[in-house]
């Protein structure tokens, strides 16, 4: 049964924190206002899952504010037959909203530890078409390419070439990538003749895109 006090939450989220932001998506307002966020988020923090912040999910991770998290998918312009990469799962969070706004989802994580938290939240939230796989987000997902949009979770230096060789004609990457001062989040479009088109969206803050090393070799505390 749905908890009555997290749904009222969700939709002042809505009304307080992003459509004043100019997040004016149907979809992705709907999306937001049914993903239980606190599935997601320590149970510690639990009475924190629908403030206007970026919350820690542990091993130096977070859960992004609830803005940026809607700004991105608003970006993609999603209808529900895409078929999407993100890169960077993180807590599931963002995963779970996409599991409402595309046909299928291949998220990919390096930490191994946050793949199998990321995997039991997403079965609770019913999230049945996301596959979380444990791999270097940074070199995407060749396997199931071309993506008709691809989501980036962490500060990228640079825009990676990988991530744009596996997007599909008309396809729109959305990514951080490092500024002067911070990161920019970009939004890249793909023409149907091969270029990139891109336009800077807004400030953010995310943890930096670690892509090169097996994740294999990482080690968790």
């Amino acid at each position: 049964m749905p908890d009555e006090t997290m749904t009222k939450q969700r939709d002042r989220m809505v009304r307080r924190q992003l459509e004043p932001r100019g997040i004016t998506d149907q979809l992705v307002l709907a999306a937001m206002r049914e993903t239980p966020r606190e599935t997601f988020v320590p149970r510690d923090l639990r009475n924190r899952a629908y403030s206007d912040e970026a919350l820690p999910i542990g091993m130096g991770q977070t859960i992004s504010q609830p803005y940026i998290v809607a700004a991105i998918l608003q970006a993609l312009g999603l209808r529900g037959h895409e078929r999407v990469l993100e890169v960077g799962t993180g807590s599931g969070y963002s995963a779970a909203l996409l599991s409402r706004l595309a046909a299928h989802v291949v998220s990919v994580e390096r930490l191994e530890p946050l793949v199998r938290r990321a995997r039991r939240c997403l079965d609770t939230a019913g999230a049945d078409n996301v596959e979380v796989i444990h791999g270097d987000g940074g070199r995407g997902w060749p396997a199931q390419a071309p993506y008709d949009a691809i989501a980036v979770h962490a500060l990228a230096p640079e825009l990676p070439q990988a991530l744009v060789d596996q997007l599909a004609p008309g396809g729109r990457l959305v990514v951080p990538l490092r500024g002067y001062v911070g990161g920019v989040l970009t939004l890249f479009t793909r023409t149907e003749s091969g270029g990139l088109e891109h336009r800077a969206l807004d400030a953010v803050a995310f943890v930096p895109l670690i892509s090169g090393a097996s994740p294999a070799d990482e080690r968790t505390p």
